[in-house]
């Protein structure tokens, strides 16, 4: 089984909507909200990625790919008798634990009974190659009680070094995460507006400096952030791991102040994870005692 150590300790890409900056110079007639665009100093990305004018080796560094995966169970589970339920949960704990001692990803599994109406539980899932999350669902899919799970919401991204944490003496400090580390994660899929992406890196290093001061007091709140470019619907999933809600609830009402947080398009929906092994989940979604 991949150790929780083998997870890359990436320095979170902070480009959501806790992003913070402190552009010097950015007048209001350049917000988010007005007519012209915002001034561009220089190029904004990598003009060469690919290396065809310098010769430079385009970047085919392994990485992981992260999936959180949200499932329901349809309410008709729990009429069946209460041997056939039991013996469906066995079989789906005896599923769940096999790809735990998978070398090929890392998994944890999260009970959101009581804390959101629309799904049950979530698996989240680390791998190199993004083929194990779709093998595995399949054998989801294959199983007894996977005939009564509806997936509800499954975000894909891949980790990716920050672009802007290591600008700043001490940036990145408190942002780094092991994998459930924490008794809740706190999921949501991130879009910034267009408007952000045509500021310079200069103004965008501002808004994410302020956000690294702003987020700094709150030490109990772990920071994962991973980029969906291309292979999902969402610019970035954002995922913070802790113990302590109320701080969670505090460091974000925080930053809704900051000047980030006007090149929000999408922070929802968000999601409150309690951690937990999946035969105390079917324990409390069946009667599988």
């Amino acid at each position: 089984m991949a150790s929780e150590t083998e997870y890359e300790r990436v320095q979170a890409p902070c480009s959501c909507d806790f992003q913070l900056c402190r552009h010097a110079g950015m007048s209001m007639e350049h917000s988010p909200g007005g007519t012209e665009p915002p001034p561009r100093r220089g190029p904004s990305v990598d003009l060469d990625p690919t290396g065809i004018v310098t010769g430079k080796s385009p970047d085919r560094q392994r990485r992981q790919f992260l999936n959180y995966s949200f499932y329901r169970l349809d309410p008709l589970f729990r009429r069946l008798p209460a041997d056939e339920q039991r013996v469906a949960a066995l079989g789906f704990i005896e599923l769940v634990r096999k790809w735990e001692s998978s070398d090929d990803l890392i998994l944890r599994t999260y009970s959101l009974v009581g804390l959101r109406a629309d799904v049950d539980f979530m698996i989240w899932r680390i791998a190199f190659d993004p083929l194990c999350f779709q093998s595995m669902e399949a054998a989801i899919r294959r199983s007894q009680l996977g005939a009564y799970l509806l997936q509800v919401h499954s975000l894909l991204s891949l980790q990716r070094r920050s672009p802007y944490v290591n600008k700043m003496k001490g940036a990145g400090e408190g942002v780094e995460l092991l994998p459930g580390e924490g008794k809740y994660l706190f999921v949501y899929p991130f879009t910034k507006t267009r408007s952000w992406y045509r500021l310079s890196p200069h103004a965008r290093q501002g808004m994410m400096d302020e956000h690294i001061a702003a987020s700094a007091p709150f030490k109990g709140v772990r920071l994962n952030t991973s980029n969906s470019y291309g292979i999902d619907d969402q610019d970035f999933v954002v995922a913070f791991d802790s113990d302590y809600p109320q701080e969670f609830v505090d460091l974000v009402g925080r930053l809704r102040y900051t000047e980030a947080s006007l090149y929000t398009q999408r922070d929802t929906p968000m999601f409150a994870c309690a951690k937990a092994p999946i035969d105390t989940i079917l324990a409390q979604l069946a009667n599988v005692d």
